[in-house]
């Protein structure tokens, strides 16, 4: 039996199918969270494909496009950076350079990991797209006390440290993309 870090969560204990779980009040409030993340990704994909469409990207693009803001990076890196799969990253990368918007140079400390960057039709993409992200941020800042909203980017971002240090149960980890049948 392969054992786990303390912080993990001991699952000999959890309830069989045929039995229902009781969420403590923390793991309650957590799923509530869950849920509206699911639902505020949801209307940021919409929005961002709304804001985007004229410019010929989506909010896929759009992200992997934002993540070479700093410079040019791996397919990896932006993957990591964003919280996203390396294949639906290739993916996209491979589109945007065959639309012209980013191009692959070769990497000084990579034989095989090519470096994705902008082209200048790519850059002037991306200073499109976030000229209008900072008038829409705006508007919809102005609706929520600014103490709000970093309380609530502090709290994604402990989420995010807390699960990305695999801690979530085994059944979690194992497999990160669902098979559709």
């Amino acid at each position: 039996m392969t054992e786990y870090t303390t912080h993990m969560t001991d699952l000999s204990s959890a309830p069989t199918p045929t039995q229902s779980p009781a969420h403590s009040p923390g793991g309650a409030a957590f799923t509530e969270l869950v849920l509206e993340v699911f639902r505020l990704n949801g209307n940021l994909l919409t929005l961002g494909d709304r804001m985007t469409r004229d410019l010929g990207l989506t909010s896929a693009r759009w992200q992997v496009l934002g993540a070479l803001a700093d410079g040019p990076a791996t397919v990896s890196q932006i993957a990591r950076a964003m919280g996203l799969s390396r294949q639906s990253v290739q993916r996209i990368v491979d589109v945007l350079a065959g639309e012209g918007l980013l191009v692959l140079k070769d990497n000084p400390n990579h034989r095989r990991a090519r470096l994705a960057d902008f082209t200048d039709r790519g850059r002037a993409a991306l200073d499109a797209v976030t000229a209008r992200q900072v008038v829409w941020a705006n508007a919809v800042a102005a609706a929520i006390p600014p103490a709000d909203l970093v309380t609530a980017r502090d709290t994604v971002r402990a989420l995010c440290r807390h699960l990305e240090s695999n801690a979530a149960p085994e059944f979690a980890r194992e497999n990160t993309h669902v098979q559709s049948r």
